[in-house]
Order: C-alpha cells, then structure tokens, then sequence
C-alpha cells in the first residue's frame, strides 16, 4: 500500500462515532457496574468519574478498584494493570502502517482512544485494503464519553444494574470481535493464525497466571503470520523490443 499523508477527514470521523454508537451501550452497563464497584471500595464520585475519564481502561480499572484499600500495594497493582493492557503494544504495533504517516503527536493522542473495539475495525478495514483511523478517534470518542456516562450513573445510580453480566452483557464485545474476525480474509493463513492462537491462548489461560493468555494467543498467531508470509502478486513482465517476429 503506498506511503502518503493521512489525512483525517472529519465526515468520516462523525460516521465512525455513529458505527460504534450501538456497542457504546454495552459499555454504558459495564462503566454504571465499574462506578458502583468504585464507591464500595471507598472512592468518591468525583474519583471515581476522575479515573474513568483519564484512565479508560475498562478490565484494568476494575482490578484497581478490587486491590484498593487502606493500604495499597502500588507495584503490585503495577503488574497487574500492565499484564491487563500489554495487548496495546501489540495492536498498537498493527497499526504502525498507518501510524506512520501521522505526526508524532497526533499519533500518541489518537492511541489514547485505542480499544478492543474501535481496533478490530480498523484492522479489518485494513485488510480489505481501506486505511481507516477514523475509527480510532470517532469510534474511540463514542466508547470514552460512554464510559464516563456510565461510571456517573453507576457513582450515583449504581443499584439499578449491580449485575451485567445476570444479562449476558459481557459477551457482546466478545461476539463483536468474533463478528470483525469472520468478517476478514479466510485464507488458510489466516485460519492457521487464528487456530493457533486459540489453542495457545486457551492453554495460556489453563497455566499461566491470570490475563497472560491475551498475549500469549496474540503472539503465537503473529509467529505465524511472520513467517508464513503471504505471495506477491506476480508483475507482469513487459515484453523486450524486437522479440515480435522472430
């Protein structure tokens, strides 16, 4: 794909807040169950709705939250909050195509908005040969505006749904992501990546310590996709001068 500019356009932007609209209510429930979770441990609402618009980090916030205490183990929380998020360096990594072109800062304030979600489109656009970081910072914007609503109806009106996932809540982005991966390429590489890293990442999540089994399963479909590269097209050699007629 050609190395140019990106050049963001602002109608896309706007499309791309109102693709991830409908996925923004899921977590709408989940940042109401998060600030609920808060004021139990003990933060106020202000900290609470604080730490859900600088940090938005969904799985990460809630295992902050559940070490919280009088006494706080700082470097264990650490660990914890980067084995949750080490995905991010990976797809992070997955965009750099794309990254690229854009001006350093502008590229580390977009991957401020990076989520599970707004990544996956992306990356399927990608694939079928559209460079899309719209999504990132429209879609982006819709998931962080819909974590700060929540987290504020959960801080001040956390009984109403204590439990998200008594509804099922919890396997609609899992059935988003499984929707954007049978939605790219099928080649036989790309099955082969992704058998391979189920199977890993499922035997990550039986052995190794808790949320290890992301990376794992990334990585090891990644090793496939290094080194089973994809076949370029063949060019099409023009014929050499005085070899009509001969």
């Amino acid at each position: 794909m050609p190395a140019y500019p990106y050049q963001f356009q602002s109608r896309n932007v706007r499309l791309e807040f109102l693709r991830l609209l409908p996925i923004s209510l899921f977590v709408v429930a989940f940042g109401a169950a998060f600030g609920l979770a808060a004021i139990q441990k003990g933060l106020s609402p202000l900290e609470a709705i604080l730490m859900s618009t600088t940090v938005f980090a969904g799985a990460s916030q809630f295992a902050a939250v559940d070490m919280w205490g009088a006494q706080v183990s700082v470097l264990p929380m650490m660990a914890v909050v980067f084995a949750i998020n080490s995905r991010h360096l990976l797809m992070g990594a997955s965009l750099y195509p794309m990254l690229k072109d854009v001006p350093t800062g502008r590229r580390y304030g977009l991957l401020l908005l990076l989520t599970d979600a707004n990544w996956a489109v992306s990356a399927q656009d990608y694939q079928n040969g559209r460079r899309n970081l719209e999504v990132i910072l429209g879609g982006g914007l819709v998931l962080w505006l819909a974590w700060i609503a929540g987290t504020a109806l959960g801080v001040y009106f956390g009984g109403l749904l204590q439990n998200p996932k008594a509804l099922g809540l919890d396997m609609v982005l899992g059935c988003f992501l499984f929707a954007m991966a049978l939605g790219g390429k099928k080649s036989p590489r790309v099955l082969v990546a992704w058998l391979v890293a189920g199977v890993a990442s499922l035997a990550a999540w039986k052995w190794l310590p808790p949320n290890m089994h992301v990376v794992v399963g990334a990585l090891a479909g990644g090793v496939i996709g290094l080194f089973w590269l994809e076949p370029k097209p063949q060019e099409k050699q023009p014929e050499a001068e005085g070899d009509h007629g001969h």
